[in-house]
């Protein structure tokens, strides 16, 4: 039998880098329709569900074609809520008010990141369903190396964030591979997100994604290079 598969898009109505980010628009269409159209895209996952304490957002969703069908109480929508809380609100939730179904796998896909594509989302679903995972998230390599070039001060002084391997490091391309998590896509198991207390407490896998679709909206400044993006003929 086909797994059944949950697509949420997590979108809260507070933001302080960029005041109702969610629903800025972006290419001509808020920031949310844009994860909104790939979950309906992706043939793997069967509901795509909008997870939000904001009426605005919620009926910005509806028009665009998500279901929300439950409002997040404002405790798990405040600036320090862990969004672990709210994956874990949401399975509980979409078991219970009908049409009440278990998944198998929940997605989350954040509004946050434009430039995914369809191909992205499905490459997590696929690799969790390889069964050896509870969770897949999405990584690009990063610009900067614990092990090289990223230090942290104490007392004044600098020491790099790792210590180098035996030998030590002198060229970047020598160090360990380091990656960013983006916020492209995350899939789990439905058991994993109900059972665990972090995302990284499991047995978790990756899959890589290139840098430029890996952009996460955090600033005006970002907004505008999506913009600027997304009137290229590919990304």
């Amino acid at each position: 039998m086909k797994p059944y598969v949950v697509a949420v898009v997590f979108a809260r109505g507070g933001s302080k880098g960029v005041p109702r980010k969610n629903i800025r628009m972006l290419a001509g269409k808020p920031l949310l329709a844009h994860a909104i159209e790939i979950a309906r895209s992706v043939r793997l996952i069967d509901r795509t569900v909008v997870s939000t304490d904001d009426s605005e957002i919620a009926d910005i969703a509806r028009r665009w074609g998500a279901e929300v069908p439950f409002l997040r109480p404002a405790e798990l929508a405040a600036d320090d809520s862990p969004e672990w809380l709210a994956w874990q609100h949401a399975v509980r939730s979409l078991e219970t008010i009908p049409p009440a179904r278990k998944m198998d796998v929940l997605v989350s896909m954040p509004a946050t990141s434009p430039l995914r594509t369809v191909e992205d989302v499905e490459a997590c679903i696929r690799l969790l369903l390889e069964g050896d995972a509870d969770a897949v998230i999405t990584v690009t390599p990063a610009r900067r190396s614990p092990y090289f070039n990223m230090v942290v001060l104490a007392d004044g002084y600098a020491t790099l964030v790792n210590p180098p391997p035996a030998g030590g490091v002198h060229r970047r391309q020598d160090a360990p591979a380091v990656f960013d998590i983006t916020t492209v896509a995350y899939a789990a198991c439905r058991d994993y997100v109900l059972e665990a207390s972090s995302l990284l407490e499991g047995k978790v896998k990756a899959v890589i994604v290139p840098e430029r679709r890996a952009l996460d909206i955090d600033t005006e400044t970002d907004l505008q290079f999506a913009e600027f993006l997304l009137s290229q003929p590919s990304i």
